[in-house]
């Protein structure tokens, strides 16, 4: 086999669009058009959020690892069942990033996210540093996410935004499966 003549191909992966999404994405498109429209820099408003996971045994993703050998290494790599890993969240603007903040228990250890962990940290770290920075009018944005979307969550969050919430159950519908829309889902 000549190495000159391959080259490697690359999927591209995506969550599956359901029929009624499209009218989902396409209301909340037009609802941002129509802002824009009434304050041209609208988008720079919307203050962006999410959470990200790294898994801490140095875990490769094989579809971003590659041999390339005229004959088969043979290459075997152990990995646990259930790796450690590391949930952080932040937030982000076209003003700056409030984060990350990394999701532990009280002993230290890292731990997932589940509605009273969010709670918890919009509570004690996002809310006092929102109030930190000199910013007003910013809207709130989060995916669907259940610990996002709990009624208790979503009171919490119109507390300090209002109607400046964008989310699942929120006064803006966050469209489901709509990830490619947050620039979080380049950057985290």
């Amino acid at each position: 086999m000549k190495l000159s003549n391959c080259q490697v191909i690359y999927s591209q992966f995506g969550l599956a669009i359901h029929q009624n999404d499209h009218q989902a994405r396409r209301r909340f498109v037009e609802w941002a058009q129509n802002e824009i429209a009434v304050v041209p820099d609208f988008h720079k408003r919307i203050l962006f959020s999410d959470e990200a996971q790294f898994w801490l045994n140095g875990y490769v993703n094989k579809q971003n690892c590659r041999i390339w050998s005229e004959a088969n290494p043979q290459v075997y790599v152990e990995t646990p069942l259930h790796p450690e890993k590391l949930t952080f969240w932040c937030a982000l603007w076209a003003g700056g990033i409030i984060g990350p903040y990394f999701f532990k228990n009280d002993d230290g250890h890292n731990v997932t996210v589940n509605g009273d962990r969010y709670r918890a940290m919009i509570t004690n770290f996002f809310i006092p540093e929102y109030n930190n920075h000199d910013v007003q009018e910013l809207w709130f944005q989060q995916d669907g996410a259940t610990c996002h979307t709990a009624h208790a969550t979503i009171d919490l969050l119109k507390d300090t935004f209002g109607d400046r919430l964008i989310s699942r159950f929120g006064p803006v519908n966050w469209p489901p499966r709509s990830c490619d829309l947050t620039p979080l889902d380049y950057f985290l």
